[in-house]
């Protein structure tokens, strides 16, 4: 056995972790958490460092149950945004902001914070510096309050937390992490589809959005305990299912006009019934009425070509990773996932 043979076999997994875009969730609005812990390794949240025991006090009852039990990821960007994200988020944003894609945004209206750290003030504060000063030039950024946050256009910091995720995955999957991004919001899908279809951020074909499929329940009610024993038994169909929507994207986003609408309607009919499988395995487990928990995912190929930002921080990976890659470098979707007011009924 070769040496790089024995390397590739005994180096661990990538842990699959769904990671969500703000750096902590409010009480009574991680409902949807649970159900997550079915189809992926954990949760993550990048928590800058001057908050990073927020998420446990805001939701005491989940997030500290689940940062003990190892489920629950909080990731550093002072360290994961890294000299070639920082490059690679202010080579976009400063593309957009030439391009006036931000410049028929409504300025009277409510800005919120973002970490400095997250727009790569820590890697690089003078590249920060300098989109920040064409943002506030426009009046889309304004002065820090508290020295380590940036308020920011709503529209635009939706942009830099959707575009983020896409830009980690080299460093996350270096510190073992393969990052798959959910929200709750769908105006993070939109914020991410309407970043994909810029002129500026060349896409194969356009954006696949897949709407909400019930596959599952939503495990609100249910015990915690009982939620990793189901997905201890279950967890190998939920994970093999969110696969299948990461190929959805990928595969059908690169087929020409004609080529998609079949291939769309026969996976679409694959995706529905295993849907109902994992629909089947929740009613027999838990034999109680509980609401149905919806699942969707949009997004698209991307070009993997020179001057393409998106492109080139998802096809670079250090040398070492090797074998070892499981985020698709090829590219950039994210989950929805919304508990659903009614009883899947098929």
């Amino acid at each position: 056995m070769t040496e790089a043979t024995s390397a590739t076999r005994t180096e661990p997994r990538l842990r699959d972790v769904a990671y969500h875009h703000e750096p902590y969730w409010g009480p009574g609005r991680g409902e949807w958490i649970k159900s997550l812990l079915l189809f992926f390794d954990g949760i993550a949240l990048l928590v800058p460092d001057y908050m990073y025991e927020r998420p446990l006090f805001t939701d005491p009852t989940l997030a500290q149950p689940l940062a003990e039990m190892g489920l629950l990821h909080r990731l550093s960007p002072e360290t994961l945004v890294d000299q070639a994200t920082a490059e690679a988020l202010t080579d976009l944003l400063d593309r957009l902001i030439s391009a006036g894609a931000f410049d028929d945004l409504d300025r009277d209206t409510a800005f919120a914070e973002l970490s400095h750290s997250r727009l790569g003030g820590t890697a690089d504060a003078g590249l920060t510096e300098i989109i920040l000063e064409q943002l506030r030039d426009r009046g889309l950024a304004r002065d820090s309050k508290d020295g380590v946050s940036i308020p920011l256009h709503p529209a635009v910091r939706a942009f830099v937390l959707v575009v983020l995720p896409q830009l980690l995955r080299t460093p996350a999957e270096a510190a073992g992490y393969a990052l798959q991004p959910v929200s709750a919001r769908a105006r993070h899908l939109q914020a991410l589809l309407d970043t994909l279809d810029m002129p500026t951020l060349p896409t194969v074909g356009h954006g696949i959005a897949l709407d909400l499929e019930q596959v599952t329940l939503d495990l609100t009610p249910v015990a915690l305990d009982e939620v990793l024993d189901f997905r201890r038994q279950h967890g190998a169909e939920h994970r093999a299912y969110i696969r299948d929507l990461r190929n959805f994207v990928r595969d059908l986003a690169s087929l020409d006009h004609n080529a998609r609408e079949q291939a769309f309607a026969d996976r679409r009919e694959a995706l529905a019934d295993a849907a109902e499988e994992l629909r089947r395995l929740a009613r027999k487990s838990w034999r109680r009425p509980l609401a149905s928990f919806g699942l969707g995912i949009a997004g698209s190929a991307i070009t993997l070509a020179s001057g393409n930002p998106i492109g080139a921080a998802l096809g670079a990976a250090s040398a070492f990773l090797g074998l070892r890659r499981q985020a698709d470098p090829g590219s950039a979707y994210t989950y929805l996932f919304r508990a659903q007011d009614r009883l899947a009924r098929s």
